[in-house]
């Protein structure tokens, strides 16, 4: 039931944008409420995502080292962690309920005739469903028991102890904190610190604020982009677009020195524009490109941290979902970001692309002669996979369609190109599989981003960024000693969280301080995103690492080495875009706005 609505929701996401756009201008008319339709469906994608995410244990969580306990005692800290995410989640259930029955008598209606209570109704019962789930997912009955202690314990400190609430704040952070480092999910850390802070507060600050802040936040109007561009990512993956692409490279830049290694490169950053740096790209990609640099002549550990690094290296080019959501928060114009970002996109693929030269050079691999007729029959054989960009920034820039349109014809697209045309993806045998797979990292992330947002305001409300910003300014006098910090800042950050969370919670602080130092919204933009695509390569988060450690059955820590060169020629790119902000503001400096 789970998968059929999640799934069934994310497919009229798409399917609704386009076909308003066909009665749009075929028929001069549309579908009255279609805009908060579609706002209403990526809550419900989101949230029906993130209770199959816990059905398949794959809520983002901190990557630590419980993988290397020995098995008794990896099954008592997870039931620990159980314990606290079980009573988070069955607190955010309460919250969000109380918040539903806040609007039982209000008159608001979502395009005009749906109440606003029916809809949100979703947040107690994902929340409610999560919260089970974490009880009935620990190891032994044992287990099971003390992972159910987190539901009364939750009811004890909201009701019983609220008296005490102020003194129970930094003993409840702390338990946070230990159940996230044993594998807590984010959104449970983030979401109880939040719980906390707000129940510390008193009645001025009632917990229901949190989900209020996650209403205001899912029904942003650029927000189904990310679900869109999500599904259109693992579409593509799907079949052997892989591939066709990787044909089209290599018959067009095998002839040069390190032409395998740079057409590795840019398929892979190809592939990274559309799943958002998930790792989809490393899980589709790895398996054709590693034996293939290998038999060429490129070393093991060179091709492993090659198409590890390579993995994100696509981050910043269109139509990027971290670009989006870090537009949105910080609410800067989405296309003045990716305008930004395309020649520090470009650095940064360089960078990697000239770690493959050398390497060729060194190895002395030999080139592939370039051929009219094979780059003919290659570019033939790839025109649908190259026209579905054509055919997103056409469709927008062109003005047919916004934004959030742009991204449901991609999907159609690309469902329309694997379905009918190539025929490498049944509608009946594989279309159910990839949407659960692609409601299944929409609600991990989007979960993350809900809750996140309540915590994000309650530092608002307490002036944490001002007096970050104050701080910072008292004790940092120069500028580009101040670019210098924030780049050693995020760096830590990108080895601590994922991409996702770091925009949610990082983002805030760091705009008013460097707005207070002169830096561009747009640059400041450029220099976040690409020191997260360096987090997806530092322990202990690292993404990357520990989807290349599974994918090619390596340990993680020979996955990590073969990756420092690309880690170091990165960094190298992040100073000079920092620096050098001309990179970034090629096309024009950014202001503050809505995205």
């Amino acid at each position: 039931m789970e998968n059929a609505l999640a799934g069934g929701a994310l497919l009229l996401m798409a399917v609704l944008p386009v076909l308003e756009i066909l009665l749009r201008h075929v028929f001069k008319t549309g579908i009255p409420g279609s805009v908060d339709y579609e706002m209403n469906l990526t809550l419900w994608v989101g949230f029906l995502g993130a209770m199959v995410a816990s059905r398949e244990k794959k809520h983002l969580a901190l990557s630590t080292g419980t993988e290397f306990m020995p098995a008794r005692l990896k099954r008592w800290t997870g039931a620990a962690a159980s314990a606290v995410s079980a009573g988070v989640s069955a607190s955010l259930a309460w919250a969000a309920w109380t918040f539903v029955r806040s609007e039982f008598d209000a008159p608001l209606k979502i395009a005009g005739w749906i109440p606003k209570w029916t809809v949100i109704t979703i947040l107690p019962a994902a929340f409610a469903v999560m919260a089970l789930r974490f009880v009935l997912q620990a190891e032994g009955w044992r287990g099971k028991a003390i992972a159910a202690l987190g539901l009364p314990a939750a009811l004890l400190v909201g009701f019983v102890l609220e008296p005490h609430a102020a003194k129970l704040l930094w003993p409840g952070m702390v338990a946070i904190l230990v159940a996230a480092v044993l594998g807590a999910p984010l959104f449970v850390a983030m979401g109880g610190a939040a719980l906390l802070l707000f129940f510390a507060g008193g009645e001025d600050t009632p917990v229901a604020a949190i989900l209020i802040e996650t209403r205001k936040l899912i029904v942003d109007p650029s927000l189904p982009m990310i679900p869109l561009f999500t599904l259109a990512g693992f579409v593509l993956a799907e079949g052997r677009s892989s591939e066709r692409l990787l044909r089209l490279f290599r018959a067009l830049f095998g002839w040069m020195p390190g032409g395998l290694a740079i057409v590795a490169t840019l398929v892979c950053a190809f592939f990274t524009t559309f799943t958002g740096a998930s790792g989809v790209t490393i899980l589709a990609l790895g398996g054709l490109l590693l034996p293939m640099l290998v038999s060429a002549g490129y070393g093991e550990k060179f091709s492993t941290g090659l198409v590890t690094s390579a993995g994100s290296i696509g981050l910043l080019f269109p139509p990027s979902l971290p670009v989006i959501l870090y537009a949105i928060m910080a609410r800067i114009a989405i296309p003045d970001l990716y305008k930004a970002a395309a020649l520090p996109g470009l650095l940064l693929v360089i960078a990697v692309a000239v770690l493959g030269v050398r390497e060729a050079r060194r190895n002395l691999v030999p080139r592939q002669p370039f051929t009219m007729r094979e780059a003919g029959l290659a570019l033939w054989a790839a025109k649908w996979e190259l026209l579905l960009p054509v055919v997103a920034l056409a469709s927008l820039f062109g003005g047919f369609c916004g934004m959030v349109e742009a991204a449901a014809i991609t999907v159609v697209y690309a469902l329309g190109v694997q379905v009918a045309i190539h025929r490498e993806m049944g509608p009946v045998k594989d279309l159910p599989r990839v949407l659960v797979s692609s409601v299944t990292l929409i609600g991990a992330v989007l979960v993350i981003l809900g809750v996140a947002m309540g915590l994000t305001n309650y530092m608002v409300d307490q002036e944490i960024p001002q007096q970050a910003a104050e701080w910072t300014r008292q004790h940092v006098h120069s500028r580009w000693a101040f670019l210098l910090l924030l780049n050693f800042f995020l760096i830590i950050v990108g080895a601590m969280m994922d991409i996702y969370s770091a925009i949610m919670v990082v983002v805030p602080i760091i705009i008013p301080i460097s707005r207070a130092y002169g830096v561009d919204p747009l640059h400041l933009g450029v220099i976040f995103l690409a020191n997260m695509e360096l987090g997806y390569l530092t322990p202990p988060v690292g993404a990357n690492l520990f989807l290349a450690s599974s994918r090619f059955d390596k340990p993680i820590l020979k996955v990590a080495a073969a990756s420092v060169p690309f880690m170091l020629a990165i960094l190298a790119a992040v100073l000079i875009l920092t620096y050098v902000p001309g990179l970034s503001l090629l096309w024009g400096t950014g202001a503050p706005g809505g995205p």
